[in-house]
């Protein structure tokens, strides 16, 4: 990196992807800013410029004594160790030290007394939170939230009936034919941990016990407008129930509240649908599917005059982006619902989902809003 491009780094400030420190000599607090920027998208630090961004600078002895600390930190207070590259580059008379840190591959990251950092914006701050150490958990397939058990949800909870009839759709056998103890069947099929549901297990074959699991819903709205500003909704609805039912219920509002388009067909017929159903059901089974379970929110569907928007808990994992996924290009992040659900609702898998869509209905657009950890699907409508 030139000077003419550390300058034009220091004029824009300091933001989530870029530190400015005067000096360091704590171990322990330049351990937590790498690990913030591992755990996160990377990020460069620079040595020799104060917060406000003056180029201080270093001395030789400095540099030396930083990159040394550099190694040390990187591969001793950062657990698992990361290889962070560091750049020595002349400023006037003395030198600025780069460092930059990738995000890393093995998430989560802590420092050695066990602590879990992340960015906050230009600062950095301790992950506290349960479903915040899971999600980074969840970026490395160490934790996947549909394997996980869910507490007071045990077989008293179980649909015995629903289950035998899927237990015979997907394997072609009766449920009372086979010779496993129950019990290690639904184990073996990821449907109960212990004593306890999976939340695989609870999600697909519950009884009526749906309060157990208050925010995994879909909150749907109708609105005689075209933003939430209003309150003149024309439908509203908690959407709730074993997966199947909510896919139904789902598909059935955005449907039931759109038009049909007559153009040149007779007077009689029920007109061409202004969204083909084939985009709606893809877009509703992707969103269900593949939400972050770890995030205790809803799925939120608007009807608006202009559109229809899905909007997804978390946003797409690990590095999948807009455009990828656009090819097929695919990360399951709820491997064992996927497996199961695909024989319950109309869902392949494979990637194939987004393209369906699109090909079904091209006026679409996709948001990965990071920030806000949602995924929001967009349906023009005409």
């Amino acid at each position: 990196m030139d000077t003419a491009s550390v300058l034009e780094m220091i004029k824009r400030g300091e933001d989530s992807r870029h530190q400015f420190k005067r000096n360091v000599n704590n171990a322990d607090s330049l351990a937590a800013d790498m690990v913030a920027f591992s755990n996160g998208d990377g990020g460069i630090m620079l040595i020799g410029v104060s917060d406000d961004g003056a180029a201080a600078g270093l001395t030789g002895d400095d540099a030396r004594r930083l990159n040394q600390l550099v190694s040390n930190v990187a591969s001793q207070h950062v657990q698992p160790a990361i290889n962070p590259i560091t750049e020595n580059i002349r400023f006037d008379d003395s030198l600025i030290i780069i460092i930059n840190i990738s995000s890393g591959i093995n998430k989560p990251y802590q420092d050695k007394n066990g602590v879990f950092w992340v960015k906050s914006g230009a600062d950095k701050r301790k992950a506290t939170s349960r479903e915040e150490i899971q999600r980074m958990f969840q970026k490395s397939n160490l934790l996947h939230a549909d394997e996980m058990p869910v507490a007071k949800m045990t077989i008293e909870d179980f649909d015995m009936r629903y289950f035998s009839y899927y237990f015979q759709k997907r394997y072609g056998s009766l449920l009372e034919d086979e010779k496993q103890p129950l019990p290690r069947l639904l184990e073996n099929m990821g449907l109960m941990q212990g004593d306890k549901l999976t939340l695989c297990g609870a999600l697909l074959f519950t009884k009526e016990e749906y309060h157990k699991l208050p925010v995994f819903i879909v909150k749907a709205g109708s609105f005689d407008a075209n933003d939430l500003t209003t309150n003149n909704y024309q439908d509203s609805r908690n959407i709730e129930g074993r997966l199947e039912s909510v896919y139904n219920q789902t598909v059935s509002f955005i449907v039931s509240n759109l038009r049909h388009i007559q153009g040149e067909q007779d007077f009689n017929s029920i007109g061409i649908p202004e969204i083909p159903h084939e985009a709606i059901r893809e877009l509703v089974a992707n969103a269900l599917i593949h939400r972050d379970y770890f995030v205790s929110a809803p799925i939120r569907v608007f009807v608006f005059r202009n559109r229809v928007e899905i909007i997804s808990p978390g946003h797409l994992p690990n590095n999948l982006t807009i455009e990828n996924i656009l090819l097929g290009v695919s990360n399951t992040r709820n491997q064992l619902l996927a497996s199961h659900a695909n024989h319950l609702i109309p869902y392949r898998g494979y990637g194939s989902g987004i393209i369906n869509a699109l090909e079904a209905y091209p006026d679409i657009e996709f948001i990965d809003d990071r920030d806000g950890n949602q995924f929001k699907a967009i349906l023009k409508r005409r």
